[in-house]
């Protein structure tokens, strides 16, 4: 419902708006809000911006509007789950289910 504006300010960590704030006021706060829900923690120093993670999508939407609005992607197609589990010495994480449970960075409240 909010694609025009996604499409507008992409996918960012929190002080990215904050940092520009007179760039993206006008931006409904909600979207801003879900924006940097989904990219989580990191930094935006002299106009680079450093998220703690970075978040895939492997769907049907275009891979250049992925990429465009910060996110990176993956063909469903090619996906075989069983190539991403026991990677964690990797920092790559197989949350099996993920949509069904909510997470929460340990150490943070």
């Amino acid at each position: 419902t909010h694609g025009k504006i996604i499409d507008e300010i992409g996918y960012h960590v929190r002080d990215y708006f904050v940092e520009q704030w007179e760039r993206f006021k006008h931006y409904p706060w909600g979207v801003l809000a879900h924006s940097t829900h989904l990219r989580g923690d990191g930094t935006y120093e002299n106009g680079v911006e450093r998220p703690r993670i970075r978040v895939t999508l492997a769907t049907r939407i275009p891979r250049e509007r992925c990429e465009r609005i910060g996110l990176g992607y993956l063909d469903p197609e090619t996906i075989n789950p069983d190539d991403w589990a026991n990677r964690e010495n990797e920092g790559v994480l197989l949350v099996r289910r993920a949509g069904e449970v909510l997470y929460r960075v340990r150490g943070q409240a």
